[in-house]
């Protein structure tokens, strides 16, 4: 018998050895924040199914950003409010739209932040599908040029990275290549690769005000069952120019994002999303949970199981607990 020779709580006994002999460090260092970006000057409109969280005007965005940087978080993702919308999104290509006008007013502030936009037509939509409608359902092909344009102009604002996350087949190639023919080769897609179909983008929606007006998403984002298909996405994105991909959600697919560290290398990012923040919150505000202990356990967890990026909600919470 091992035992007394071997007592591995030895070196958990005080938090000194617990911290020496830590496996996984969690830091701010691989931490992404989601923002909203509405029309307007000067608003700020609270999401009631995400405390803390908020619509902003761009004027607004800029001085989250600050307190952003500031807090040592190294980026930021934004999602796009329009002003209007119309059946194929229309307004998601503009040089003038939200996103856009983000993005070049983060730039002017010179803010040392890595800006990330996200690629999608959901926002854009009356109908609020991630893509073109045709016959009732969601027509692929006919989406990948709205969102190459819409790619293209994120990068002309002065996106850093752009993030596909509509999960129509063949994206990544087509948005690869329109930034490649307008001499954005050297700008990097992170693709959401693996994107499931799930209950936990709920409040989201609330956010982004991209809920379906018809039908849901299942013919397009993945079956929660299926893992393998996970592997298959992520090598055709890779294939097709991704340079980074993500998993979305995280906590219900940690094994996920381990399949796809171990079979890919290349920089892993997984979207602790809406629902998983908004459970937290819920549960902390009646005194169930201690919502730090909570944050820091989840999110070293998606680390432990192979994500090298984490976009979450609660970035500015854990820059903040994490400080020295």
């Amino acid at each position: 018998m091992s035992f007394p020779t071997h007592r591995p709580r030895r070196l958990r006994r005080t938090e000194a050895l617990r911290n020496l002999v830590r496996e996984t460090r969690l830091t701010t260092a691989g931490l992404i924040y989601p923002m909203f970006v509405c029309p307007g000057t000067n608003v700020r409109q609270e999401v009631s199914s995400m405390p803390g969280i908020a619509q902003q005007s761009v004027d607004q965005i800029v001085e989250e950003c600050r307190e952003v940087e500031s807090l040592g978080i190294p980026g930021v993702i934004l999602f796009g409010l329009p002003e209007s919308k119309d059946a194929t999104g229309a307004s998601s290509t503009s040089p003038h739209g939200v996103v856009q006008r983000a993005v070049e007013s983060i730039r002017k502030a010179n803010l040392n932040l890595v800006v990330i936009t996200d690629v999608c037509l959901c926002e854009y939509t009356d109908h609020g599908h991630c893509g073109v409608i045709e016959n009732g359902e969601v027509a692929n092909d006919a989406t990948l040029g709205i969102l190459a344009n819409q790619a293209l102009s994120h990068a002309r604002a002065g996106a850093d990275i752009v993030a596909p996350s509509d999960m129509m087949d063949g994206r990544v190639a087509a948005i690869r290549g329109k930034l490649d023919d307008h001499k954005f080769e050297n700008l990097p897609i992170l693709a959401y690769a693996a994107k499931y179909s799930s209950a936990f983008y709920g409040p989201f929606r609330e956010a982004a005000q991209s809920t379906p007006q018809f039908g849901d998403r299942r013919s397009y984002q993945m079956d929660p069952a299926n893992a393998r298909e996970a592997l298959k996405e992520v090598a055709l994105d890779l294939e097709e120019g991704a340079d980074m991909v993500m998993v979305k959600p995280a906590l219900a697919y940690l094994d996920i994002i381990r399949r796809v560290r171990d079979a890919f290398d290349v920089p892993v990012g997984a979207y602790n999303v809406s629902g998983e923040y908004s459970v937290v919150k819920a549960a902390a505000a009646n005194g169930w949970l201690d919502e730090r202990r909570t944050v820091l356990e989840i999110l070293t967890g998606i680390q432990r199981a192979g994500a090298d990026i984490i976009l979450t909600y609660h970035a500015k919470d854990v820059a903040r607990w994490l400080a020295p």
